[in-house]
Formats: C-alpha cells, sequence, structure tokens
C-alpha cells in the first residue's frame, strides 16, 4: 500500500470512528452534502439549470430503477441493458451513456462509481426503492464536485427513516417479485434516529436473464448540543444477474426478441459503504460540512467466449474440459475520502456575500483479474491476466456567490484537481505511472427578471480524467493520453407563471479531445481512445400545468441538432470530421398527463428517443451480425397508479410499453439489445 493511500486510510478510519460515535440524528435534520438543496430559495441560487425528481414524483411514475426515473428530467438520455437498470447507461447533453462514464453519480454526496479517477463506469446502481429525491444539476455550478462533470451531476439522496415499520411487496410480469421492509424510531427527546430499509427482488428477466438481488441500507444520526449534527449511513448490495455483452443477430431478434442469446454469462455483483456526515455551525454565518466516506464493490463478469457471429445467431466455444472457453473479468475496487466544506455569508466588497471553500481527498484502488475456465458455468481457472491499479488525488475548490442586488447575483469559482495513477502487471512486474494537474475555472449569474422569471447563465471548463487502462499501457507505459477537457456555455430562463411552471436552456459543449469508450462495453469502435475536437449544441425544456379538478401535464425535451466530430476523424481509411457522435439522439421528450382525487393518483406518460447511430463511420444499414446500423426512433406509453385506502395502506400498479412497442435500445456491446416488451407490476404498503 502507497504512503498517500496509507495516510488517507487511516484518516478515513480514524474521523468516521470519531465521528461514529453518536449513532442516530434527528429525523428532519440529516446532516449530508446536497447538489441543489432545500428550500424555496435553493434552485434560484443556482446559475445552472436544475432538476429535481421529487418523493411524489417518484411514488407516481413507479419507476423500476432510477434511470427509468430521470427520463422524466431534460437533458439526460437513457440506454437500457439488461431491463432493470442494474447496469446503467446514463448520458446528458448527448455525451455516450455507456456505464455513466461521462456523468458524476453521487449517493448523499458520495460518489457511486467504484473508482474517479480509475475507472467512472457504473457496475451498480442504488436501487430506486430507498431513494427520497433525485437531484439533477448541469452548468457552472458543478464545479462544487468532480471529476468528469462535463455533462452534469445527478445525486440520489435516500429517504430519511420514519418511526414505525412498513412493509411493501411487489409482483409483476416474467416471475417478478419485491419484498420490502422499513423501519424506524427514536430517542424520547427526539434529537436521535435511525432506521433500517432492507428490499430483496428476484425475477425471470424479459429475455430469459434472471436475477437475484439484496439491498440493505441502514441510516441514522443525532444532534450533539446546539451547533453541532451527525449522520451515519452503512449499505449493503448483492446481485447476481443472467446478462452479457452478447446480443441478438438480426434473425434472432426479427424471430424471438426474447430470447436470452447467452445464457451462461453472469454478472455478479457484491459491494459495501460506510459514510459519516458531520456538520458544525461555528456561528450565524458560518458552517462546516464534513464527509468521510468508502466503498468496496467486487464485480465478477463471466463470459463463455464467441467464436463466429451470424445472422442467425452468436457461436461459442465448446466447452469440453479440455481448453479454456469462459472467461471471468474480475474485478474488487476500493474507494475512499474525505470532502470537508466550509459556507461562510458575509458583507466584504460592500454588497452581501455567500462564499464556500472545500477540499477533497479521495484514493482508488482497484485488482483487475482475467480468469479461463473449462466449463460453461466455471467460476474459477487459470489466471490469464493480473492488473493492480491505484489513483489518489487532491482537490481544492472555492466560489463566492456576490449578490449584487435583490435582482442580481454572481458567482465566480474555482476547481483545481490533482491526482497520480499507476499501473502494475503483477504476472510481469511492469509497472508505470501518470500523473495531472487541471485548474478549472468557472463563472455563473442569476438575474430575477421579475417575480415569474428568472434568466441564468454561466461557462465553464470541463474535465474528466483518462481510465488508466488507457492511460498506462499493460507493459507500464504511460501513453499521455491526455485528460478530456472542454469549454461549456450555457444560457436560460426559468419561473412559474400562475400554473405554469418552466425552465428552458441553450448549452454549447466544446471538447478539446473527447475521449471515446475504450472498454468491451463500448462495442464497435470501442477501440479508440481519443476522437479529437468535439461540438454538441442544444436546448432543453421542461414545462409543467396544473389544469385544475385534479388534472396537470409536464414534459420535458432535449433537442440537440449539433453533436458531431468536429476534427479529423479517420476511421477506415476515411475522414469522419462532421459525423454524428454515437448515441447521441437528435430529439429526447417526455409527456405526461396526471389525474389526482382524493386519495388516487394516476399517470399516463409517453418517452421518445429519434433514431441514432452506434459508430462513427454513421452506418445507417444493419450489419450481418447487427452490431452496426442505425437504430430507429421509438416511443413507448407507460400507465401508472397509486391508491392510499388509508394512512396506513397504499396500492399501485404499472404497466410499462402499454402497446408492447418493438424496439431496439441498443446494439452495444455486441448485437442488438431489444427494449423492454409490455410489463406490469401490482403492489401494496402497509405500515404499522
Amino acid at each position: 500500500m502507497s504512503t498517500p493511500k496509507l495516510a488517507l486510510k487511516t484518516l478515513v478510519i480514524s474521523m468516521a470512528a470519531a465521528m461514529a460515535a453518536p449513532v442516530l440524528a434527528d429525523s428532519k435534520q440529516l446532516p449530508r452534502i446536497d447538489v441543489v438543496g432545500q428550500g424555496e430559495d435553493a434552485i434560484t441560487k443556482q446559475p445552472g439549470s436544475v432538476a429535481i425528481v421529487t418523493k411524489e414524483d417518484l411514488q407516481v411514475i413507479q419507476a423500476t430503477s432510477v434511470q427509468d426515473a430521470l427520463k422524466t428530467v431534460p437533458g439526460i438520455t437513457i440506454r437500457d441493458e439488461e431491463g432493470y437498470g442494474f447496469i446503467p447507461n446514463i448520458g446528458m447533453r448527448g455525451l455516450n451513456p455507456n456505464r455513466s462514464q461521462k456523468v458524476l453519480v453521487l449517493e448523499d454526496g458520495v460518489p457511486v462509481a467504484p473508482g474517479l479517477f480509475l475507472a467512472n463506469e457504473s457496475y451498480y446502481s442504488p436501487r430506486i426503492e430507498r431513494m427520497e429525491r433525485i437531484e439533477v444539476l448541469k452548468g457552472a455550478a458543478g464545479l462544487r464536485y468532480g471529476p468528469t462533470t462535463i455533462g452534469g451531476v445527478i445525486n440520489y439522496i435516500t429517504k430519511i427513516p420514519e418511526d414505525g415499520v412498513a412493509v411493501t411487496a411487489k409482483a409483476g410480469s416474467h416471475g417478478y417479485r419485491l419484498i420490502g421492509l422499513d423501519a424506524g424510531g427514536s430517542n424520547p427527546s427526539g434529537d436521535a434516529f435511525g432506521g433500517i430499509s432492507i428490499v430483496k427482488s428476484q425475477g425471470d428477466g424479459f429475455r430469459n436473464n434472471g436475477f437475484d438481488m439484496t439491498d440493505i441500507m441502514v441510516k441514522g444520526g443525532m444532534a450533539i448540543g446546539d451547533n453541532q449534527m451527525v449522520s451515519a449511513k452503512f449499505s449493503f448490495y448483492e446481485n447476481e444477474i443472467n446478462t452479457s455483452y452478447v446480443g441478438l443477430r438480426p434473425n434472432e431478434y426479427k424471430n424471438n426478441p426474447t430470447k436470452n442469446p447467452a445464457p451462461n454469462d453472469y454478472f455478479i455483483t457484491d459491494r459495501k459503504s460506510f459514510d459519516v456526515n458531520h456538520e458544525l455551525q461555528i456561528n450565524a454565518n458560518t458552517k462546516l460540512n464534513t464527509l468521510v466516506y468508502w466503498s468496496q464493490l467486487n464485480r465478477d463478469y463471466w463470459r463463455q467466449d464467441v467464436t463466429a457471429r451470424s445472422a442467425d445467431g452468436t457461436t461459442f466455444r465448446t466447452c469440453d474440459g479440455v481448453v479454456t472457453c469462459t472467461g471471468g473479468r474480475n474485478r474488487t475496487f476500493e474507494m475512499m475520502g474525505v470532502d470537508s466544506r466550509l459556507n461562510v455569508t458575509h458583507d466584504a466588497f460592500g454588497m452581501q456575500n455567500e462564499s464556500e471553500i472545500g477540499v477533497r481527498l479521495h484514493s482508488d484502488s482497484l485488482s483487475n483479474k482475467r480468469v479461463n475456465g473449462r466449463s460453461p458455468n466455471a467460476r474459477s481457472g487459470v489466471l490469464a491476466s493480473d492488473d493492480t491499479q491505484k489513483a489518489n488525488g487532491i482537490a481544492l475548490y472555492g466560489q463566492n456567490r456576490f449578490i449584487v442586488s435583490d435582482t442580481v447575483a454572481v458567482t465566480p469559482g474555482l476547481r483545481v484537481e490533482t491526482y497520480s495513477q499507476s499501473r502494475k502487471n503483477e504476472l510481469t512486474g511492469a509497472s508505470g505511472t501518470s500523473s495531472n494537474t487541471e485548474v478549472l475555472p468557472g463563472i455563473g449569474a442569476t438575474w430575477q427578471i421579475v417575480p415569474q422569471a428568472q434568466v441564468f447563465a454561466g461557462a465553464f471548463k470541463g474535465f474528466s480524467p483518462a481510465m488508466v487502462a488507457t492511460a498506462i499501457s499493460s507493459g507500464g507505459v504511460d501513453q499521455e493520453l491526455e485528460a478530456e477537457r472542454s469549454t461549456n456555455f450555457e444560457m436560460g430562463i426559468r419561473g412559474a407563471v400562475d400554473r405554469l411552471s418552466y425552465e428552458a436552456t441553450a448549452f454549447h459543449m466544446d471538447f478539446e479531445n473527447q475521449i471515446v469508450p475504450q472498454s468491451e462495453a463500448g462495442g464497435v469502435g470501442a477501440t479508440s481512445t481519443n476522437a479529437g475536437k468535439t461540438l454538441h449544441q442544444g436546448l432543453e425544456a421542461a414545462l409543467a400545468f396544473d389544469f385544475g379538478f385534479g388534472w396537470s401535464a409536464d414534459m420535458n425535451a432535449t433537442y440537440i441538432p449539433v453533436s458531431k466530430y468536429n476534427s479529423t476523424k479517420i476511421v477506415a481509411g476515411e475522414d469522419r470530421k462532421g459525423n454524428r457522435l454515437v448515441y447521441s439522439p437528435e430529439l429526447t421528450a417526455n409527456f405526461g398527463v396526471n389525474y389526482s382525487t382524493g386519495g388516487l393518483k394516476t399517470r399516463l406518460s409517453a418517452y421518445h428517443v429519434s433514431a441514432q447511430f452506434v459508430d462513427p463511420e454513421n452506418t445507417r444499414a444493419e450489419s450481418t451480425d447487427g452490431r452496426r446500423g442505425e437504430i430507429p426512433a421509438y416511443t413507448t406509453f407507460n400507465l401508472s397508479a397509486k391508491y392510499d385506502v388509508n394512512k396506513q395502506l397504499s396500492l399501485f400498479g404499472v404497466v410499462r410499453n402499454l402497446t408492447d412497442e418493438k424496439y431496439i435500445s441498443g446494439r452495444n456491446p455486441d448485437g442488438i439489445f431489444p427494449g423492454a416488451e409490455r410489463n406490469f407490476e401490482l403492489g401494496a404498503r402497509y405500515k404499522f
């Protein structure tokens, strides 16, 4: 273990032990790091596009996963892979959604990806059942977080424990079943609170790709005197999914779209995490928040080796017990860090100011092994490769919100990220290192033109580090692959007029060197490491209108006319400059009609995604193996309802893909991945 990592680990353990001594907290004021925050002015303070999926939204939408819920947010693109959102693919503003690599995803302010500076890939997604709400922030305000905030920041806020016990049960199509338990309690004085949330879910999968998932979260905290609060959270997750990189071939999709082409392939994960939040109100104008976090993720991906592809199917290597035929891509990640933020309000410069300065220490490590087995269901075998990767980073940032007048505020900010990466081939002993420092300025402003309308604008430098696997070769050579950098601008307007609320934003993202997916999950063209200059320009909007008498409607749309390679890009001997970037639909839209009366709430929604390309060549015709070809546009409809029988009992149900639309969700990593066919869920929740 390196000295910096040992020091950080010691700091994390000691701080967590000191801060976690009181275990429970006030149910309404658990300290945490929010991306947007709470209160009436939380959104209007942000000089960037903001969206919040509320608790009420989640209850009505009845999303199967967090990525399903994010379809209601403008600017977001989703690529479904296994049907339940366990392996999320989330993109923003035309950025490739592959493994959510281009987005910073947090849970209660804690990074969700297993390694920020090793591999910002989502092999795990927090379950929707534990969520209170979801915050999405884009623009210059994202400099408070990092790295990988070019597209934006998503923060999942977990629910606060409530007094009592609640049991949830669901059942649905394809053998889907779920049982959930929430239990909480507080001390007599009410200043300490805690609870547990347990979810057990199983299913056969709409493509005979079953899963078995367990998710446990323990959370609580307490007040310490009049000016301090502490909270702690522990979570455990495990899942075994019968899913594969291998998709369907054209004739398979045509004749049997629910076929599982790789029944022996399994994606097996388990994750443990622990974080502690401490809040110290130093005085009326000064507050210090400190977050200590740790997580460990084990991901074993066993896949049978492919030998041939045709229009009719995939040929796998024969398993005869002698030759190796199955590969385990087995990875163990460990991540830890300390994030401390000081917030001060003051009257310097002859005006009111709100300042925030912070520091974050972060460490990643990865053990990456390839094991070759001799049977279709092998879970052990011959060690073929053994790779160790490590990264350490320090981030410093500061911003000051100048409240120029009652209607105008300007917020300049600066973030500095410095990090080092190392890689060692444990079989050959070859090793190498790489390091980098990024200085990221930004500025944003808000102008309350009238009470019904606020204009916001911002400009900032964004960056995303290169993955260690691409930055340093297996032979230990620094590839000198520069970090992904962009210059970003946005301008928008938001507000409310009577029963109408709205937000509209124009954005421009100019990349110096956009890095394209390097892993196998990237599919066709994934071996490229640098796409050169790229350009994204578009508009996004959200509207909501209350018609009265229980009726309301909402919509969001993202229109991206420009999403292209903006410099020389030679692929297959031709310059692809001007071609559209992959998985960047020109139009994505979501429209919903809601009706509520008494204890009943219903929603009918439509989700539309326009055509997409999957390779730099912008191939339109479908290839023989289904890996290339334009993905046609599609529209799906969902119908959901929730009925509160009384304060204790709630009933709910949802039908997804109401018209049973047959569509292609993606062609990566290897073949056609169909969207989920029509399916339903019914459930009940009872609180004791």
